[in-house]
């Protein structure tokens, strides 16, 4: 006996197919819809190419970070400051034309809120000072790790200052320390350039009695007990540059 067979029941094919709600909540914490930061602008100053270089290579490694601009001097520094304004600079102490303090001097001059960092090979107390009371907001030697550098950029770029450890304590010792003078500076730089104290006194137009007074008051600060002690703990301090 044969089975009858069911009729099949037609639907309607214009009949559209329920969908499946979206909810506003995986809408709006969806990864792809959240907007993306901007990346930091960072401006290198150095006068090494080398250092350049590698600098901006390392640098454009990274997702949230680009270079705009790259500098061999510290006029060119300023310049290239003042056309791109980045978020923040990396600048060399030590550079032709203008140095590392006298371009971080003139840039604030423009805006105080400039975000600087000094990346250099001296770390003499008074150059920390120096760079840090000219508006620095960073301190950094060459031989820093690279993931280092990179999060000083970071964290520079949101407000903070970046100063190692040890040279934090050099800082401290140079504010607490006592100060040489001008006079006193200039007679240690004509020292360093073997100068004796009649010369130094025609050079300055001071008695030699009184070169004398300032050589004494130099040996006492800087706690030496000789010439050549002195010039080279200045030196080594960036008190003077030989």
């Amino acid at each position: 006996m044969k089975s009858k067979k069911k009729p099949v029941r037609k639907t309607d094919r214009s009949a559209k197919k329920p969908t499946a709600r979206r909810s506003k909540t995986s809408k709006t914490t969806s990864p792809k819809s959240a907007p993306r930061k901007p990346r930091i602008a960072v401006l290198i100053a150095d006068d090494h190419s080398v250092v350049r270089e590698g600098l901006v290579s390392l640098i454009r490694r990274k997702p949230d970070m680009m270079v705009v601009g790259e500098a061999s001097n510290g006029r060119e520094a300023v310049d290239l400051w003042k056309q791109h304004r980045p978020d923040v600079t990396l600048l060399d102490l030590r550079m032709p034309e203008l140095d590392g303090v006298s371009a971080i001097k003139e840039i604030r001059e423009s805006d105080e809120h400039a975000r600087i960092i000094v990346l250099t090979t001296f770390d003499g107390d008074e150059d920390i000072y120096r760079a840090i009371q000219a508006g620095a907001k960073g301190y950094l030697l060459k031989d820093v790790p690279r993931e280092a550098l990179m999060d000083s950029i970071r964290r520079v770029h949101a407000g903070e200052t970046c100063v190692p450890v040890d040279l934090a304590a050099k800082l401290a010792e140079r504010v607490s320390g006592e100060t040489l003078s001008a006079r006193e500076i200039d007679v240690l730089k004509l020292m360093a350039k073997g100068k004796s104290n009649k010369e130094i006194g025609s050079a300055l137009f001071i008695s030699e009695g009184t070169v004398k007074s300032h050589v004494k008051a130099i040996f006492a600060k800087m706690n030496v007990i000789s010439r050549t002690e002195a010039v080279a703990s200045a030196t080594r301090r960036g008190l003077i540059q030989l």
